[in-house]
């Protein structure tokens, strides 16, 4: 098929299993086309390869789920972040003080990445 016209842009999303809790984070760049024939047609790359639309058919590296959240890019890594820095000495001393105020405070093992998306379920 020969394109007479193609734009790339840069995308970032983030991804959340709702069965096992797992989340990541892709980058990806989208080739935006037109045939010949004046169709559209759009090309998905991640890191050099071409990948099939992460907003159709995402599927969970963890489990092989098909029932992922997609978010805006920053939503795990923030998550990963305030669960990284709440294990450390001085977090758990101050995450105890704000157990009184915040009942979302729980210990580190019964934390699953899924049960801070709770909010974004639906039911």
């Amino acid at each position: 098929m020969s394109e007479i016209a193609a734009t790339t842009v840069h995308e970032a999303y983030a991804f959340a299993c709702m069965k096992c809790g797992y989340g990541w984070e892709q980058s990806y760049e989208i080739e935006h086309h037109v045939d010949v024939h004046g169709h559209a047609f759009v090309v998905y790359t991640a890191n050099g390869e071409r990948v099939p639309s992460p907003l159709s058919t995402p599927t969970c590296a963890n489990c092989g789920g098909h029932v992922v959240r997609i978010m805006r890019e920053g939503r795990v890594a923030g998550v990963q972040e305030l669960l990284r820095r709440q294990r450390t000495p001085r977090a758990a001393e101050t995450a105890g003080k704000d157990r009184a105020v915040s009942a979302a405070v729980v210990p580190d093992r019964h934390r699953k990445l899924s049960d801070l998306f709770h909010p974004f379920r639906r039911g």
